[in-house]
């Protein structure tokens, strides 16, 4: 017979169940940017196994979807990005579950994967790219995204890039925030100078492909 797990040998972030409140953004007025400010920013679970964030993300959302912003500093050069190797490249990963099923270890239809680069496309590679990626033993595939329903606009500097990311409602299926507010969320900052940042677990877990190891994003102000 087995010994049960010694909580003390577990990282702190794998003790807990997160959950965290996402405000609703306005849609800015036609030809106005799209931002979102200080009070959109999520907490930075890391810090309990000492890890000194590097990347600031925050997320809303709203009826049309959600949106993610992005922001690093402290580089020393251009982002590095390849349209050929999408899950390697520095940027933005994020998993979405829309019926924040947390007690599954493998992906359903409702759960998302997807990559936000702040370049690395277009003819000179300097544009930035937004697509869908499939998650691991998964058993079912989400549906595929089509073409605008997932966008990126970033702006890069050798020091450092503000990334801003928009998955539309119908990228995210079933996306109802009024009758499921609460959904299955966490993130990867990729970064090949300043390292990994993520949510709720870290390497060592599968994260990348067990809704389990999520937390919960409950959508307010519906």
């Amino acid at each position: 017979m087995s010994s049960p797990i010694d909580p003390a040998l577990l990282p702190p972030r794998q003790q807990f169940r997160f959950s965290f409140d996402v405000k609703r953004f306005e849609m800015p007025a036609k030809g106005a940017t799209l931002s979102l400010d200080e009070s959109f920013a999520l907490p930075t679970f890391g810090s309990l196994d000492g890890e000194e964030p590097f990347a600031e993300v925050r997320m809303g959302w709203n009826p049309v979807g959600i949106v993610w912003q992005l922001i690093v500093a402290g580089r020393s050069q251009l982002p590095w990005c390849r349209e050929s190797r999408l899950d390697e490249s520095d940027g933005l990963q994020v998993w979405v579950d829309t019926r924040g099923t947390f007690n599954i270890h493998r992906a359903s239809r409702y759960c998302h994967r997807f990559v936000f680069l702040p370049r690395g496309g277009g003819s000179a590679s300097d544009q930035p790219l937004a697509d869908q990626l499939l998650i691991n033993r998964a058993r079912e595939n989400a549906t595929p995204v089509r073409p605008r329903q997932l966008q990126a606009i970033s702006r890069c500097t050798s020091s450092g890039y503000t990334l801003t990311a928009v998955a539309a409602a119908a990228a995210l299926g079933g996306f109802d925030p009024e009758q499921q507010p609460r959904i299955g969320f966490t993130y990867a900052v990729l970064d090949r100078e300043r390292g990994l940042q993520t949510l709720s677990t870290g390497p060592g877990f599968p994260y990348e492909e067990d809704p389990s190891c999520w937390a919960e994003a409950v959508l307010v102000g519906a």
